[in-house]
């Protein structure tokens, strides 16, 4: 006779232990993010085009064509 036939566990709720109210109050929060926001596109360009040239100024960075 095996152990197994004779043990139950209880099923857990991935929801429980009040994560569906921690996560239906981030929902509801000030820093909520949506999607309809709108963006200059101008600002979030400028924004990465920096980025890109502080990486290339890193010594260890490197382009693959060159590698």
């Amino acid at each position: 006779m095996s152990l197994f036939h004779h043990i139950s566990l209880p099923k857990i709720d991935p929801l429980g232990g009040g994560l569906a109210e921690e996560i239906a109050a981030e929902q509801q929060g000030d820093e909520i993010i949506t999607l309809e926001e709108s963006v200059d596109e101008g600002k979030l360009s400028s924004f990465w085009n920096s980025v890109e040239r502080d990486i290339e100024q890193d010594p260890e960075w490197f382009h693959f064509s060159e590698d």
